[in-house]
């Protein structure tokens, strides 16, 4: 009924479309790559000459989501003879919600979807003061807030199942099942986070460490940011271990150790040996134990299936990562103003994308090879991409902050000292360099593409963790401020059945 059986092109788009924003598609994954996959023989990569914005624009990003490179040609139509958009477009609100939400599918070169970006987002930012009401207000309001590409699954299902449910052309059946499915998942995750606070307090390091960061809730939202799904919850386990041994590990080179405890603690994990170097501190001792029983355990666990080799490189990632943690304190140290090449050249690895990324990998399946994690650690345009989203955006956001607790210059003071700009300046230029990542991001994403989805998804995913976590605030450390109605939505209220 949901797919199969949908006759008409737009009817199956628009099913696809709630199936996808309603957070239950994979469940439906195969049927709709089927049916994408049909359209886009039919069609060809062209659009129905006939066809309105909302539809022209709807199959535009939905194929590009599932990895079809189809021209954006098809939206000139919709322009005058001086190369503009036309103004009564502002009458068709869907259709312009569609055109703008398809905008964020575009790659280099495509200067129509710029243009179109800024023509919608500028009208529908009128509109919806004016003239629109629920829940079609509300919808519109969410998009220009947060657009559907950039945003968390989970986060984005909570929000359409509210608008959803207005809506007098809903599907009953589907509204149902995406609440029971919502809620599911929330029973499960809320399980999981059980279980992994019983982990964290076990090993104090509030107590032990209080300096450091207490987030563990806020590590397990970037997790199930990085994957939801039931099947992933192995993985999501180590992930979320990881990354806030991580996070500590980052404040201790950033706010607590000398630079001499830290090369101390550097050459502890070059050597990876399971017994710590007597002249470590004490507090460095119990992160540096508690990092190797996280790895030692999922090495156990994947030794019995044969894909210990994983850890190998996740451990090798560390490494590397602790490295450029160990230059930043460094340059700190020593008062050193790198350029902002030579910073982002280091920077961008402390951004942590390629570490997580290779963390993700661990514990998803047997279709991570030896040949995936290579490719990963080689720091693809892909992985390149979400690493200086993350780096920037943490900066853009966090810069003023940190210079007065004491931190290595950022990007943003980088490039003003070396260009000698202003903070508005440097934040337009680093903000334009984040759009032109999601293109590279893009770009990668589609066929034939180097490795199957589910391994581009994990850099794509912490790109929209950066974008939801870090667009107005550092939403890690002002957790409270940033990202804790978000907790409560996905872990704690369920939806009313």
């Amino acid at each position: 009924m949901l797919v199969a059986d949908a006759k008409e092109s737009l009817k199956k788009l628009s099913l696809i479309d709630s199936l996808q924003q309603l957070g239950v598609a994979y469940h439906f994954e195969g049927e709709i790559k089927n049916v994408l996959e049909q359209i886009n023989e039919a069609t060809n990569g062209s659009f129905d000459s006939n066809g309105d914005l909302y539809t022209v624009a709807l199959q535009f990003r939905l194929l590009r989501q599932q990895g079809y490179n189809v021209p954006c040609d098809g939206f000139n139509r919709f322009k005058i003879s001086n190369g503009k958009f036309k103004e009564d477009l502002i009458n068709d609100v869907s259709g312009m919600l569609s055109l703008y939400e398809a905008t964020h599918l575009r790659v280099h070169g495509e200067d129509i979807l710029d243009e179109a970006l800024e023509f919608t987002s500028t009208r529908l930012k009128s509109i919806v003061i004016d003239d629109l009401k629920p829940p079609f207000a509300t919808q519109v309001t969410n998009a220009l807030e947060q657009p559907f590409h950039k945003g968390l699954p989970r986060l984005e299902a909570r929000r359409y199942i509210s608008v959803y449910q207005e809506d007098e052309k809903k599907n009953e059946s589907l509204l149902k099942l995406a609440k029971l499915n919502f809620n599911l998942l929330q029973s499960i995750h809320a399980q999981e986070l059980s279980q992994l606070s019983e982990w964290w307090k076990e090993l104090d390091f509030i107590s032990k460490l209080p300096w450091a960061r207490d987030r563990l809730v806020e590590c397990y939202f970037w997790t199930v940011g990085e994957y939801f799904e039931p099947y992933y919850g192995f993985a999501r386990k180590f992930f979320t271990k990881i990354c806030l041994l991580t996070s500590i590990i980052d404040d201790t080179y950033d706010v607590y150790g000398t630079l001499e405890e830290l090369q101390l603690f550097t050459n502890e994990i070059e050597r990876w040996d399971p017994n710590p170097n007597d002249q470590l501190p004490e507090y460095m001792k119990v992160l540096y134990s508690s990092l190797l029983d996280v790895y030692n355990e999922i090495e156990e666990d994947l030794r019995k299936d044969g894909q210990s080799y994983s850890v190998k490189c996740a451990k090798e990632a560390m490494k590397i990562l602790v490295r450029a943690y160990f230059m930043e304190a460094k340059w700190f140290n020593d008062r050193y103003i790198p350029t902002f090449e030579e910073y982002m050249e280091v920077a961008s690895i402390t951004g942590g994308c390629t570490h997580l990324t290779v963390v993700a990998c661990v514990g998803m399946g047997d279709f991570m090879t030896r040949e995936v994690f290579d490719w990963v650690m080689d720091e693809p345009k892909l992985v390149k991409a979400s690493n200086l989203i993350a780096r920037l955006m943490n900066d853009i956001t966090s810069h003023k902050f940190e210079q007065e607790r004491g931190h290595v210059y950022s990007s943003v003071e980088c490039y003003m000292e070396q260009n000698g700009v202003s903070e508005k300046e440097v934040i337009d230029v680093l903000n334009k360099k984040v759009e032109d990542a999601w293109k590279d991001i893009n770009q990668a994403c589609m066929k034939p593409t180097a490795f199957p989805m589910p391994l581009l998804l994990r850099c794509v995913n912490l790109a929209r963790i950066t974008d939801v976590s870090y667009k107005y605030k550092d939403g890690y450390t002002l957790s409270h401020e940033v990202l804790k109605e978000f907790i409560t939505s996905l872990f704690i209220d369920p939806i009313n059945v």
